[in-house]
């Protein structure tokens, strides 16, 4: 029994979010065949699939920023209109003075762009203080969410219920990690933050278990990410806007796919190569609100801004056609050896070790280049290694997976997304809000820092607090390791002085930290 849940323990730890409490029985049922409750998850592919009321299309939440932007200007306007009259401006100042309020005058009008670029959302961010700042006055009364605002609070609280309700959760872990490789952030701006979810549902699901290259196409494709890696405002030098506007070439979405995405470091391309490829996508954008070139929030090809001509990327020469040019481009990356051995270390690096073993990179990487990047395969061929099961579960959980795994534990489905969003914020990893294009690190010293694990304690005693009288965390261990939790986890969490401080180190425990 204690070999078959130790082996239950790396099925639910290792591939999912952990064992949920109540009457789940997920550790008696991976106990008996962990291997197969891991990969039944796989032959259910729509279960990927994310459908729930209230969640939109990228096209129809594009159309319903647009339209409460405009709202917003209407108001500004007639509130401007209302406003009394200026005061005369002051006479014209002597010679001597002019540079001195010309360079006034731009600082307000800097200021002024600045607070006018603030993210419509940043009301809801924890107030900071700056040094020196004075103390915050009264708060005003809450204001009623904006749609930006609601959007993304109900895209986060349907993935949440999904990955808590989830029996093993291995597709939704599947999810994170191609969302996080492929990452946008929902900070960027009013566009990138409605879109946030939305991206996910349609260019990252529906791709989990096909073929990386079909995941590729709709990632870069998706305006999220055009928005994101501003590839809208790319254009083509000798193209007919180029010539025109007297504007060029934006190469961050062409640097990303080659370094974060597919290439990687050191994957063989060179400077010239991201120049090629940002010249091949140029164009590809999506419609703006005046929907001249589409529907407006959806993914257009805007020949005006495509730079003509052939274009050599990797040695190969692409010829002009179009958006096929640069869809033939993106799918020969796909298959490029280098992008095999990228996402075969990646993908080993979340779900094993820090240190990904060499032979299994290896055989991954294998199987991507043989099934030409079947997903599916790859996700099998990790589950079937004996690495993935003897390797020690010693990967820290990520803030985002000790939350859902907290959550399920508990059997404690999100009604209300506050919570969870707080507490991500808190512990550095904001839901779809990454510092950088390189995602969130995947790795235990970017999670294992002692001012981090202090904040982890304090959530897990509020937590405690909050559910300890009604909970047995006797009973939740048994949940969540049963015989595979250590003597240490046991003696610990029996010795506690009361419920509450029984449950919080319970989660704080190694059985629930690490993975």
């Amino acid at each position: 029994m204690a070999r078959d849940s130790q082996a239950a323990l790396v099925a639910l730890n290792r591939f999912g979010f952990g064992a949920r409490g109540g009457a789940s029985g997920d550790l008696i049922n991976a106990s008996s065949d962990p291997r197969g409750f891991v990969k039944a998850e796989l032959a259910r592919a729509s279960g990927v699939l994310l459908e729930a009321p209230g969640l939109q299309s990228t096209q129809q939440l594009g159309q319903a920023v647009f339209a409460y932007q405009d709202r917003v200007k209407q108001a500004r306007e007639a509130a401007k209109a209302a406003a009394p009259p200026e005061t005369p401006a002051p006479a014209e100042p002597k010679p001597g003075l002019r540079r001195n309020l010309s360079l006034n005058t731009a600082a307000t009008e800097i200021a002024g762009q600045m607070a006018e670029a603030k993210p419509a959302d940043s009301a809801a961010k924890p107030e900071t203080m700056q040094p020196g700042a004075a103390p915050p006055t009264a708060k005003p009364a809450p204001q009623p969410l904006n749609v930006i605002q609601k959007t993304f609070r109900t895209e986060a609280l349907a993935r949440l219920q999904r990955a808590t309700l989830a029996e093993c959760g291995f597709t939704e872990r599947l999810v994170a990690f191609w969302s996080n490789h492929f990452c946008i952030s929902a900070s960027k701006g009013e566009l990138a933050r409605i879109w946030a979810g939305a991206f996910e549902r349609e260019a990252i699901r529906p791709h989990v278990l096909g073929r990386f290259a079909d995941m590729l196409k709709a990632v870069e494709q998706h305006p999220a990410m055009l928005f994101f890696l501003d590839n809208q405002q790319s254009l083509g030098p000798d193209s007919r806007a180029g010539q025109n506007r007297k504007r060029g070439l934006n190469e961050n979405l062409a640097r990303e796919i080659m370094e974060l995405h597919t290439l990687g470091v050191g994957g063989g391309y060179t400077q010239d190569d991201v120049t090629s490829l940002a010249r091949i996508i140029t164009g590809w954008t999506f419609a703006g609100r005046q929907g001249q070139l589409g529907p407006p929030g959806s993914f257009v090809f805007n020949s005006n801004a495509h730079q003509p001509g052939p274009q050599m990327l990797l040695g190969k020469t692409y010829e002009p056609a179009g958006l096929a040019q640069g869809e033939a481009a993106l799918a020969d990356i796909a298959r490029h050896p280098s992008t095999a051995n990228f996402i075969a270390t990646k993908f080993v690096r979340h779900f094993v070790a820090d240190d990904p073993p060499p032979a299994l990179v290896a055989r991954l990487r294998d199987v991507f280049v043989k099934t030409d990047g079947d997903l599916k395969a790859l996700a099998t061929a990790l589950v079937d290694s004996d690495e993935a099961w003897k390797s020690p579960l010693t990967k820290m959980r990520s803030p985002y997976d000790f939350l859902v795994a907290s959550g399920r534990l508990l059997a404690r489905v999100p009604e209300d997304p506050g919570a969870y969003l707080n507490n991500l914020n808190l512990l550095g990893q904001p839901l779809w809000s990454p510092a950088g294009p390189n995602g969130f690190p995947d790795t235990s010293a970017a999670w294992a820092a002692p001012e981090g694990m202090k904040l982890r304690l304090d959530i897990s005693a509020q937590m405690g607090a909050r559910l300890g009288n009604n909970i047995d965390p006797l009973d939740l261990l048994e949940f969540a390791a049963a015989d595979a939790a250590s003597i240490e986890t046991r003696r610990t969490v029996e010795r506690a002085e009361s419920r509450q401080q029984a449950l919080a180190l319970l989660l704080m425990s190694p059985e629930m930290q690490r993975r």
